[in-house]
């Protein structure tokens, strides 16, 4: 730990809300559709849409909104109204401009880690509204570099450890999904910690317990400048 150098910030959901905003969503995507399939059908049409098209939309809000539109032409066999098309757009654009609520203890931590190490943020998700969401957030000043990348494999965080000149072990990963934010971290030497949110996206769960000498988990944000 004494040769830590950067300390990397997962955002959607360690900084601030964002799955929450999400479930609000499909409750009304689900609320649209019920003359089709009963809630929990749609939802797995939904969530099927969605993995498969990971591919080729990536990770975000923009994809979410397409998959929504494709889902509800599937779960309707193609009969949809443009009225309901219209108002999935709708719901896409109001999860665009959803307030940013800041997570207890997000500011007190990296206030009192700003200047002892190198902070950045790495998360998934769209370019453009992940870096409205972080200049919204007055969180910017804190961060010497943002990072939005297209997933959160072995791959993507070897690539940002060369980017950042610093060797695995002087990285240290602080987000609430242990597929995303400690699995890939810990299998590449580095250092990670588990912050749990109370609303996890399926794709993101892991059922498995961690046991690993470079693997922390803690109830608050808070409680990482315990190791800090």
């Amino acid at each position: 730990m004494k040769n830590l150098k950067v300390i990397a910030f997962d955002a959607d959901d360690t900084l601030f809300i964002n799955e929450t905003y999400f479930a609000e969503t499909e409750e009304k995507f689900c609320a649209l559709m019920e003359d089709y399939l009963s809630n929990q059908g749609i939802s797995q049409q939904l969530f099927k849409v969605e993995i498969d098209n990971l591919k080729i939309y990536g990770y975000g809000i923009k994809g979410y909104i397409l998959s929504m539109i494709e889902a509800a032409m599937n779960i309707s066999n193609n009969t949809i109204p443009i009225e309901i098309i219209e108002k999935i757009i709708q719901y896409g654009k109001e999860l665009l401009e959803k307030p940013i609520v800041l997570l207890d203890g997000v500011e007190e931590t990296l206030a009192a880690l700003h200047g002892k190490y190198k902070l950045v943020v790495a998360t998934k998700g769209d370019l453009l509204d992940q870096r409205r969401k972080l200049h919204d957030s007055g969180l910017g000043h804190y961060f010497h570099h943002i990072e939005v990348m297209s997933d959160k494999q072995e791959v993507d965080y070897s690539d940002l450890i060369r980017r950042l000149e610093i060797q695995p072990e002087e990285f240290f990963m602080i987000g609430n999904s242990l597929k995303s934010d400690v699995l890939p971290v810990l299998a590449i030497g580095g250092h990670a910690v588990h912050i749990p949110f109370h609303t996890t996206w399926a794709h993101e769960k892991v059922d498995h317990k961690i046991v690993h000498d470079k693997f922390w988990a803690y109830e608050k944000i808070t409680d990482v400048l315990k190791k800090l």
